[in-house]
């Protein structure tokens, strides 16, 4: 049942950013800014972390989980390191994520061989 709730919150996230890709002029960079900064302000007000516990893996994976991951990051870094805290915080707390991203990313583009869109 978690993976099929996983399923349908992550596909509902994704159609709704869908809609925004075909019923507004917002490009694919703002959007994605979008998502990420509203993972952070629902972190920081209190109500990323009930929905992630409920929805599971279909909250935290995409842009908006990156968001609140962020945010968390900040988050501790400002009560453990302070002003530092406030600008290295969400990189130590997404660290992972982005090398991740990276890596798979270029081992990606060496068996793929990309290609510019024409």
């Amino acid at each position: 049942m978690e993976y099929i709730k996983a399923f349908l919150v992550g596909g509902a996230i994704c159609a709704v950013v869908q809609l925004l890709m075909d019923k507004t002029k917002l490009m694919p960079g703002r959007i994605m800014v979008l998502l990420v900064v509203s993972g952070a302000i629902l972190g920081s007000i209190g109500l990323y972390e009930p929905f992630a516990q409920w929805a599971g893996a279909g909250a935290t994976v995409p842009l908006l989980g990156f968001g609140n991951t962020l945010w968390k990051g900040v988050k501790k870094g400002i009560e453990t390191e302070g002003l530092l805290g406030l600008l290295k915080g969400g990189l130590t707390a997404s660290a992972a994520g982005i090398s991740a991203a990276l890596i798979f990313g270029y081992l990606a583009s060496i068996f793929f061989q990309p290609k510019m869109k024409k």
